[in-house]
């Protein structure tokens, strides 16, 4: 990435891109969910387990990476990472099955992963202190930004060009996203930490679970993306349903919900070091739980209102989570990111599952009733944080006290 010398914004910019480009695969298919339960024949749960796959990739290739990133090369590792990615992108095109769709974006799960660990690892490297907040919430805008024009794009190239097309263009996207970082980040030298090396795998993991601070921010980011896909991933089908009926192309236009989103993001990291990360926590998952109801109107206005609050709410509460553990961690901070990433995808999955069957069997209602459990449970986790650590900025030495 850019050097020291170069200024802060145009380098929070490129950080930013290379996130997009990282994870715009990732949440883009939700946007043609109706589409392609009709193509495969199956239920909107069955699609959506589907659909979001991805996440178990990403959960079991984040822990993975994170655990030998030590041997690691970080730029080669994003960029080969990127560039391989394109390949399940492709193939998805001509999935004959919702069996081998499913196989396809588990392994775009696994690259994505891999390239998104080993840059959240490079950022806290090179950065520290609020640095390192500013750069994750960098980082995570970027994410932010691809849930919305990953969006847009499958929407619009799918009713124009067809479902085919739309993963010919993501495929293109990938590769632009590994040129992109192979011209630009710079293989920076690390410290090296023996303790990676010579400790066991259960004993790094352990570790990390021991330390309170961190085990709280793996609970809230396995409830936040378990609330955050149940609520995006199945409001797609109430939105082409009676009575909103939107057209495909409409659908697409919806996720203009996360432009809020991608304005409050970058803010996570100032606020969290301002307020701590309990108040900070607390105020975006009570956001995100307030706006809920709104999700049951029957008119689309209302529901974009709830749909935009909730977006701001949980990619608030992502960040700040992000953040946290890159500084709550004391030692062998790309394990805990890891670990965090792990339980942060696992909860997605589960979310989709869970909040699925809800969906098919008890309709909308029970669905959003769910997710608003989820997000309770979240806050509640928040308020484990000891006032020493969550009522002030976090730095290294206080992280054993929480």
């Amino acid at each position: 990435m850019p050097t020291a010398q170069s200024s802060p914004p145009s380098r929070r910019l490129l950080i930013a891109l290379i996130g997009f480009l990282t994870l715009v695969d990732l949440f883009a298919a939700q946007a043609i969910l109706p589409t392609l339960a009709r193509i495969y024949q199956v239920t909107p749960s069955a699609m959506g387990v589907a659909v979001n796959a991805s996440t178990l990739g990403m959960a079991a290739s984040g822990l993975l990476v994170a655990l030998v990133s030590h041997r690691l090369p970080r730029r080669a590792g994003i960029w080969v990472s990127l560039a391989v990615l394109a390949v399940p992108t492709l193939l998805l095109a001509h999935a004959p099955d919702i069996q081998t769709f499913t196989w396809l974006r588990i392994a775009q799960g696994v690259f994505m992963s891999a390239a998104f660990t080993l840059t959240m690892a490079y950022l806290a490297e090179q950065n520290s202190g609020a640095a390192t907040a500013g750069a994750l919430a960098a980082y995570v805008t970027g994410n932010v930004a691809s849930n919305l024009i990953g969006r847009l794009i499958s929407s619009s190239v799918a009713a124009g060009a067809g479902v085919a097309i739309n993963f010919y263009a993501f495929a293109g996207l990938n590769l632009l996203g590994a040129l992109l970082t192979y011209l630009t980040v710079t293989e920076a030298h690390r410290m090296p930490q023996a303790v990676e090396a010579t400790r066991s795998v259960a004993a790094r993991i352990a570790a990390h679970f021991a330390n309170r601070c961190l085990a709280v921010s793996f609970g809230i980011g396995f409830l936040v993306l378990f609330a955050f896909l149940g609520v995006f991933t199945y409001v797609n089908f109430v939105l082409a349903a009676p009575p909103l009926a939107l057209s495909q192309m409409a659908l697409g236009l919806v996720y203009f919900v996360f432009l809020p989103s991608m304005i409050t993001t970058p803010l996570a990291g100032a606020v969290a070091s301002r307020f701590g990360p309990r108040p900070t926590f607390l105020s975006s998952l009570g956001l995100a739980l307030a706006a809920l109801p709104l999700l049951l109107a029957p008119a689309i206005a209302p529901v974009m209102v709830g749909l935009s609050l909730v977006g701001v709410g949980t990619f608030f509460a992502q960040a700040t989570a992000t953040g946290f553990v890159g500084r709550a961690a004391r030692t062998d901070r790309a394990a805990a990111s890891g670990i965090y990433l792990a339980s942060y995808y696992l909860g997605g999955l589960v979310g989709a599952a869970a909040v699925g069957r809800a969906f098919d069997l008890w309709g909308w209602p029970a669905a959003v009733g769910l997710v608003a459990l989820a997000l309770a449970g979240a806050a509640g986790l928040s308020m484990l944080l000891r006032p020493a650590t969550a009522g002030r900025p976090i730095v290294a030495d206080q992280s054993a006290a929480a």
